[in-house]
């Protein structure tokens, strides 16, 4: 069975990107994906530093996180745009997972050749497309492969119904195509 990881790149309370996740979820669910769907505040990590790091060792949260991403064959993730880019928890939490070279004493990268579906809801008429666009070349430069479908979901706060569905059929769509080819790469290469 396919197994997807879906993380949305916010923790704020109503997040149209937490939202997005759970119909992403509910779509590789129904395609017959075994899905785990997570949120990132029950993974803190501290900012990324590189000092802390060599006196700490790698962050428990992010062991954790590399090891679920890698018993995964996809991953899903809906992120916000934060001016015109990436989210800090998002990136920081990348950052982290891409520093794990080893595990027990065996190289180790997770992160590396993870099959990734990107999605993206947000207020305004773009739908998120220029943070997205950002996550995808930090994702790419950090091993992953990322498919070329994508979601987006512009004024996200009138595109959900109280189900927490997506309205538009346009998104509706985009969201079936992205979670459908994820699936399939997942399953071939994953």
């Amino acid at each position: 069975m396919v197994k997807i990881l879906v993380i949305p790149g916010s923790n704020r309370s109503g997040s149209y990107n937490v939202k997005l996740a759970a119909a992403a979820a509910k779509e590789l669910a129904l395609l017959g994906a075994d899905v785990t769907r997570i949120s990132l505040i029950d993974y803190p990590l501290p900012l990324y530093d590189e000092d802390q790091k060599v006196s700490d060792g790698i962050h428990k949260n992010a062991l954790k996180l590399a090891e679920m991403i890698s018993v995964h064959d996809g991953v899903f993730i809906a992120s916000p745009e934060y001016n015109s880019s990436i989210s800090p928890l998002l990136k920081n939490t990348i950052d982290w997972i891409s520093i794990i070279r080893k595990k027990d004493d065996k190289p180790w990268t997770p992160l590396k050749g993870k099959i990734v579906g990107l999605g993206a809801a947000s207020p305004g008429n773009l739908g998120g497309v220029r943070g997205i666009n950002h996550l995808r070349d930090v994702l790419v430069s950090v091993g992953c492969q990322v498919i070329s479908e994508q979601t987006l979901v512009p004024t996200a706060g009138k595109a959900f119904a109280e189900d927490g569905s997506l309205i538009a059929e346009r998104a509706v769509r985009s969201l079936s195509n992205s979670c459908q080819s994820l699936f399939r790469v997942s399953q071939a290469l994953g």
